[in-house]
């Protein structure tokens, strides 16, 4: 990597972060998450833009006070790389990073969120050398449940496909609901974990599949049945998992018998879970990011425009 620091900055609609991609290729974070209500489900975008602009300062903050040597600046401007693809909360972060590149005099790179997880997820497993071939991403969070495909792009790096995705809630949503149902706080993720770990359950859980999409509102709908029937909270926790966990394996399944014997990452927040994560390891062999990559964060961009850097 040529002498200097990557600097990373995304705003999603859950976190506020940036990320230092530094010389020895090393990543330092900084993060925080939007501050939502007591028994609410998330922010309106309105809402969302404001904390941003009161929070991005402050994460920038530590990583710029060092006055590292930037050579580029690399920032989330859309949630995917599709046409029209578009989210205010993400104009924070594009704004700032076209202040910065502009006032330092260096290149600003762009690229969407979930090119941004990818990217995250394959630095974290190790497996950086994947943006050279093609494979299968999962990117599963609050906001997207989707399997791309993801080719080699020599203006992108990553070039994306969709092959398939849940055709209602989202696996972070599914996550969330029951969550907040069960008394947990929001993002209801870590603390579902925990509860669902407290049990053994066994379930028979049949995904609700149409081709290689999944359905995943039934699990809300289950789990609401089983608090109205009293079913102990750390039962349904466990079912809420595993049905999500029996949804994406079918998913992967159906997209490896279409495309072939591909390698298969996962990223997402929701991706962080270890109970999804051990099971879909074993099964596919699949990759992961470490806990701390798999949430929203900044360290993808700043290595995208760090390679890009490389390349150009």
């Amino acid at each position: 990597m040529k002498n200097g620091n990557y600097l990373g900055i995304d705003t999603s609609n859950y976190t506020t972060s940036a990320a230092l991609y530094r010389e020895d290729q090393s990543v330092m974070h900084s993060k925080r998450l939007l501050p939502v209500k007591e028994g609410q489900l998330g922010l309106r975008q309105s809402d969302a833009v404001f904390h941003h602009v009161q929070q991005l300062p402050q994460i920038l903050e530590p990583l710029l006070r060092q006055h590292p040597v930037l050579r580029s600046i690399g920032a989330s401007s859309r949630p995917r790389s599709a046409e029209g693809s578009y989210m205010p909360c993400f104009t924070v972060g594009l704004g700032t990073a076209k202040i910065l590149a502009d006032t330092l005099g260096i290149p600003l790179h762009l690229c969407s969120h979930q090119e941004n997880h990818i990217a995250a997820a394959l630095y974290s497993a190790g497996r950086l050398e994947l943006l050279g071939q093609t494979f299968l991403a999962f990117h599963v969070s609050g906001g997207t449940t989707e399997a791309v495909l993801v080719e080699p792009d020599t203006e992108h790096l990553i070039g994306t496909r969709l092959v398939a995705s849940s055709l209602d809630l989202k696996g972070g949503q599914a996550v969330d609901r029951v969550g907040v149902m069960l008394g947990l706080s929001f993002p209801a993720g870590p603390e579902l974990e925990r509860l669902a770990l407290q049990s053994d359950a066994k379930f028979k859980i049949r995904p609700t599949m149409r081709g290689c999409d999944c359905s995943l509102s039934g699990i809300e709908n289950q789990c609401r049945a089983m608090l109205d029937k009293g079913v102990p909270k750390e039962e349904i926790a466990r079912f809420c998992l595993l049905s999500l966990l029996a949804a994406l394996d079918a998913m992967c399944g159906a997209l490896l018998k279409e495309y072939g014997d591909l390698p298969v990452l996962f990223a997402g927040g929701v991706m962080s879970n270890s109970i999804i994560r051990q099971a879909l390891t074993q099964r596919w062999g699949a990759s992961f990011a470490t806990p701390e990559f798999s949430a929203d964060n900044a360290a993808g961009a700043a290595i995208l425009a760090a390679i890009k850097e490389e390349t150009t």
